[in-house]
């Protein structure tokens, strides 16, 4: 399943030369008076189809012309402190590179980005009301598709859940956690709403 599902509701794979216009998460957080920005490991602010470790695939936020460049950030400047995660917007989509993201690299590389890029962040969310979502967009190709969803943070019940996931079911749950419209496919699933206690 495509990234761009939690963006726009849809699976499509985009053109490498075009961008589309049309409704977004993304869009519809700027409407509603929220923000949004995007941060590729790799990408440097590039809208081209790849360079290196880099797959515009990955990166949602570069297929809708009308964002803002200002919402396709460098991770490298994704915050490290405190302060700077208490100045996030409301949704901020962090995606590494082919290497990290374990298309590429091993488990154990991805484990391993995660836990010095993201773990300081978790644990600034479990304390202060944020919430930190990680999930893939595919497994190995095998027939159950089994691709993991994690939930952290706030409010959160820990434990294994045997409902079944989509990228459309976790953009359902932003969108309702926001007040937002519906897009595509995320209008017929339901929300993910046991994780939260």
């Amino acid at each position: 399943m495509s990234v761009t599902v939690l963006a726009a509701g849809r699976a499509r794979e985009l053109p490498a030369d075009r961008r589309r216009c049309g409704d977004s998460a993304y869009r519809l957080l700027l409407r509603h008076r929220r923000s949004y920005l995007g941060r590729k490991a790799g990408s440097d602010g590039f809208t081209g189809c790849g360079s290196g470790s880099y797959a515009r695939k990955h990166n949602p936020s570069v297929n809708f012309s009308d964002l803002p460049a200002t919402t396709n950030l460098r991770f490298t400047n994704f915050p490290t402190t405190a302060a700077g995660f208490a100045n996030l917007p409301t949704v901020s989509l962090v995606d590494p590179n082919l290497q990290n993201d374990m298309h590429d690299g091993s488990i154990q590389t991805g484990d391993a980005w995660l836990k010095t890029h993201m773990d300081a962040y978790l644990q600034w969310a479990k304390a202060n009301n944020s919430l930190l979502v990680v999930t893939w967009d595919e497994d190995d190709s095998s027939q159950s598709n089994q691709v993991p969803t994690l939930f952290a943070g706030a409010h959160i019940a820990a434990g294994s859940y045997s409902e079944k996931i989509t990228h459309y079911t976790v953009l359902r749950t932003i969108e309702d956690a926001y007040g937002l419209s519906h897009l595509g496919n995320s209008a017929s699933v339901n929300p993910i709403t046991d994780v939260f206690n």
